[in-house]
């Protein structure tokens, strides 16, 4: 499948800002399952500094500097990506192998899943995580069919409110009221499997949405999204050290809760706070108002993504 992505990061600001500093996640990577064909990074007011680094996630950073008084700020990213369904996964190894391959010791060889076994800014792993997972890591139990187990009990006893939580929302209090968004859901499994000695990470994305039948495709109605990573060592081993394995808490529709081909992956991290679409720093501003539009479509092929840039 072919998908066409406009991401719209509106501002509005007063009095006007003077100068800007801004850091964006917004490129989508090739992968395994998707190749980047095109991508447009378009900004208004023009900035005088634009460059692009690796993170020390491997995701690609645009940093963005503007040294001119501005009401308004738009950025849009325009991607056209090639996408295909993952291949089936064959892994039997334990949970409880796959926590102790991640055990500290003396002589232990440091591996980069590591990094995601241990507490971030948003996820801080505890008692009462383990204890939620726990049902779904029974003794010998496979880790990817209790990882998938713990994805569907989220999927069935979370509600999805879209007004329910914030950005900054810890996973304790979406696992207490047991309803939140993506966001909420990834971060809520990431901390019960890291509660439990496992590497899972944060992926942020897009996802194609469906508009009811007879209803035309609304421009800039999506919204990003977010699902988790967990590390299976067995599997790494297979594959020349790719062993993260995709699951999708917020969708369960194929019973695997696998993202297919609809989905398109934007950056890796810890938790949202690594790969936050945009932040930033602004000079001499009061107020400000955010907007943000996002459309996911198929592609054709008969013309490439518009990247225009118009002023708001």
């Amino acid at each position: 499948m072919q998908l066409r992505i406009t991401h719209d990061t509106r501002y509005r600001y007063w009095p006007a800002t003077g100068r800007a500093l801004h850091m964006v996640h917004l490129k989508p990577p090739s992968t395994r399952c998707q190749q980047r064909i095109d991508y447009q990074l378009n900004i208004s007011p023009h900035p005088v500094v634009l460059q692009e680094t690796l993170d020390v996630f491997g995701n690609t950073r645009g940093f963005f500097e503007i040294d001119q008084s501005h009401e308004f700020l738009l950025v849009r990213a325009s991607s056209l990506v090639h996408t295909q369904a993952p291949s089936p996964v064959q892994s039997q190894m334990s949970w409880e192998a796959a926590r102790d391959a991640f055990v500290y010791h003396a002589d232990i060889e440091w591996h980069p899943a590591a990094e995601y076994v241990y507490p971030s800014i948003y996820v801080h792993p505890g008692a009462a995580f383990a204890e939620y997972a726990l049902p779904s890591f029974t003794a010998g139990r496979p880790l990817i069919d209790a990882a998938r187990d713990l994805m569907h009990r989220i999927y069935t006893e979370f509600t999805y409110d879209a007004n329910g939580t914030e950005i900054s929302t810890p996973p304790a209090e979406a696992l207490k009221n047991r309803h939140g968004v993506c966001q909420d859901f990834s971060q809520v499994m990431l901390a019960c499997l890291r509660s439990l000695g496992l590497p899972a990470r944060y992926v942020s994305g897009y996802l194609l949405t469906q508009p009811p039948p007879g209803m035309p495709r609304l421009v800039g109605s999506d919204a990003s999204h977010a699902w988790v990573s967990v590390f299976l060592p067995d599997v790494a081993a297979q594959n020349g050290g790719d062993g993260w394995y995709d699951l999708c808490p917020t969708n369960h529709r194929d019973g695997w809760g696998t993202p297919g081909d609809d989905y398109v992956r934007l950056a890796v991290g810890r938790d949202y706070s690594d790969i936050s679409p945009m932040r930033g720093v602004i000079h001499g501003s009061g107020h400000h108002e955010l907007s943000v539009g996002v459309t996911v479509e198929p592609f054709d092929g008969s013309s490439l993504a518009d990247t225009s840039i118009v002023h708001p």
